[in-house]
């Protein structure tokens, strides 16, 4: 994790830190916000950027995901993929959870949809199946197909489950010089 302000280097530092955040930028320009952005792409990290201030806006079309809040400047919601609307990141962690599920569901569809084509292709040549065969066999795609996206149906909605700060303590608006921090 690192935190892009454009805030001055005090307040920046002492929020890294009560976040236990290690790597922090501080009085960065909106385009020094985007080249740390690409510097990281290229060093092979999946960037997810949030921001909420004009001054983010480049970097929220750099990153690979862009969130923004509910009360955030105009072009940062316009910008951002997603919008959180409690005005809080206390939804972050759910948010991630909801892309692992994302993820690991494409990658079962893509498995459950391809394997009866291979293993009918293999059958042709193998097992001289003709066309009834490959119909059948993809009819179990199909239908591995339905089951994966029921099942994705069943599971509820992730709660969020940990807190970004700690237990009882609110979140806080930096009060400096007004640039929003990224």
């Amino acid at each position: 994790m690192y935190i892009i302000s454009g805030d001055n280097e005090t307040p920046t530092r002492q929020l890294a830190q009560n976040l236990g955040i290690e790597h922090y930028f501080a009085e960065t320009l909106p385009q020094q916000k985007a080249e740390l952005i690409e510097q990281l792409q290229r060093e092979g990290k999946s960037i997810c950027y949030i921001g909420d201030g004009i001054n983010d806006s480049i970097a929220l079309r750099k990153a690979q995901v862009s969130v923004s809040l509910r009360g955030a400047s105009a072009v940062a919601i316009d910008t951002a993929q997603i919008v959180l609307m409690d005005g809080t990141l206390t939804q972050l962690p759910a948010l991630f959870e909801i892309a692992q599920s994302f993820y690991e569901n494409i990658n079962l569809m893509f498995g459950v949809t391809i394997s009866p084509m291979v293993v009918g292709l293999a059958s042709i040549f193998l097992l001289d199946f003709g066309l009834v065969e490959m119909v059948i066999i993809n009819k179990f795609g199909v239908l591995g197909a339905l089951w994966v996206a029921l099942k994705a149906s069943w599971k509820p909605l992730p709660q969020t489950k940990g807190h970004l700060l700690p237990e009882g303590e609110k979140p806080k608006q930096l009060a400096s010089g007004g640039q929003g921090s990224g």
